[in-house]
């Protein structure tokens, strides 16, 4: 075996220091992921509003404007805990007529009230725009546009795949998890 010069010793460390440093965030995901704050909605969980106004505020079924557009929520739990540790945690809440709902939708929904993770399926990017022409979600990197009355369907865009979606109900005039999501939430890994 040849012994190893200086530039070599380099590249290694490098190396080394690099795949090292590419496994920090997936460590430090698998520690967050434990924490209530950062865990993804669960069943039980109630909606706040992000900002606004009403930031930290329960969010009502009657506060959401029929028809759209969204508002961005954080789950929280039966304890008080939001789930804000994590951007991936942002839910899209809406309300529609039941009559305008796909039947895949309308067996998510809680009277007409919808619940989208805010994720783009392409690469991740926060889906916090609204379309007024076509009543639907829209990808801020890259414009992909998603129907909120279909399962999430790719309207335009990008995005591989529909947004998932949560199952809900209603408790006391407000929308509450009755099912995990729908598919896994994020974009597609290659």
């Amino acid at each position: 075996m040849r012994p190893m010069g200086q530039r070599g010793l380099i590249s290694q460390r490098r190396a080394v220091l690099g795949a090292g440093l590419g496994l920090m965030p997936l460590l430090a995901g698998a520690a967050k992921a434990t924490d209530a704050d950062a865990m993804r909605a669960q069943p039980g969980d109630r909606f706040v509003f992000l900002a606004g106004p009403n930031q930290g505020q329960v969010v009502k079924r009657d506060d959401l404007p029929l028809g759209g557009p969204q508002v961005q929520t954080y789950p929280v739990n039966p304890g008080g805990v939001v789930r804000n540790g994590s951007p991936w945690n942002i839910v899209l809440l809406a309300r529609f007529d039941p009559s305008q709902l796909s039947a895949d939708t309308l067996a998510r929904a809680a009277d007409g009230v919808v619940a989208y993770t805010a994720v783009c399926t392409h690469q991740g990017c926060p889906v916090n725009m609204w379309s007024d022409e076509k009543k639907a979600f829209v990808c801020s990197c890259h414009g992909s546009i998603y129907n909120p009355r279909d399962a999430g369907a790719v309207l335009w865009g990008p995005a591989p795949r529909p947004l998932p979606s949560l199952g809900l109900k209603l408790q006391d005039g407000a929308p509450v998890v009755a099912a995990g999501f729908s598919a896994r939430v994020g974009p597609e890994l290659s």
